[in-house]
């Protein structure tokens, strides 16, 4: 499909520097609408932000959605029972996500009659793979624009030049800034990358945090917690039941 064949995309926007430069970049160079999709996974503040960044963007069709039950009761939960871990170690927490974010891409995409659909996972790593698989599974015909294949912006300097240029807001613009970091929040975890995270000898700081503590500042007495399972999920802690979306947090 060339770039003139796109009308409509459906573009996966959190709203922080890679999505909003995505977002212009696809109305400059496919010169089409762009409509937005935000799945509130449990980040928090950031879902909110996102929508006001696309309402300052010019975005007519914007839609957020709180996601958090069926992403526990559908992913969460069964990757838990499977004990699905990478490489032994990694609970999965950023892409358990994309498979859910990429079916209801795919079904606004057919609502809206969207030519294609957009990500801002880079070139180089397995996010790519789980989203684009999801798109394809679902609707294999469907055009995918992955920009950080296609455009000539390859460092973080060169994004926020764009931003600058074109007038697009962003946070946390330069380095020494409170938190320079990418990061990806969901019920199930946080992440980051990037900044001095590159260097592996770097430890992380202590603002990273944010939803626990270091093991240097948490008690030094234990505490015991009792959970009740139903079908192999868990359903209360210490006796008191909760939503399955409200037991992750």
């Amino acid at each position: 499909m060339a770039h003139s064949d796109v009308k409509k995309a459906v573009l996966a926007y959190s709203g922080g520097l890679d999505t909003s430069i995505i977002l212009k970049w696809l109305e400059d160079t496919y010169d089409c609408e762009v409509v937005t999709f935000t799945a509130d996974l449990g980040q928090g503040d950031e879902v909110e932000d996102a929508r006001a960044k696309a309402v300052a963007g010019g975005v007519k069709s914007i839609y957020i959605e709180d996601m958090r039950e069926e992403f526990v009761r559908d992913f969460v939960f069964p990757m838990f029972r499977s004990n699905a871990i990478y490489e032994g170690e990694y609970l999965l927490g950023t892409s358990i996500a994309r498979p859910l974010i990429s079916k209801r891409m795919i079904e606004i995409a057919n609502a809206e009659g969207a030519d294609a659909v957009s990500h801002g996972a880079t070139g180089k790593g397995n996010d790519q793979v789980r989203f684009e698989f999801g798109f394809y599974a679902l609707k294999p015909d469907v055009k995918v624009i992955a920009p950080w294949r296609e455009w000539d912006l390859v460092s973080r300097k060169d994004m926020l030049d764009y931003a600058d240029k074109h007038g697009i807001p962003v946070e946390r613009k330069r380095e020494g800034s409170k938190s320079p970091y990418s990061m990806d929040a969901n019920l199930l975890h946080i992440s980051y990358e990037g900044y001095d995270l590159e260097d592996p000898w770097a430890e992380p700081s202590e603002e990273m945090w944010r939803w626990s503590v270091s093991p240097e500042s948490a008690p030094d007495t234990p505490e015991y917690i009792e959970l009740k399972y139903r079908g192999g999920d868990i359903v209360a802690i210490i006796g008191v039941a909760f939503s399955i979306a409200l037991f992750l947090r």
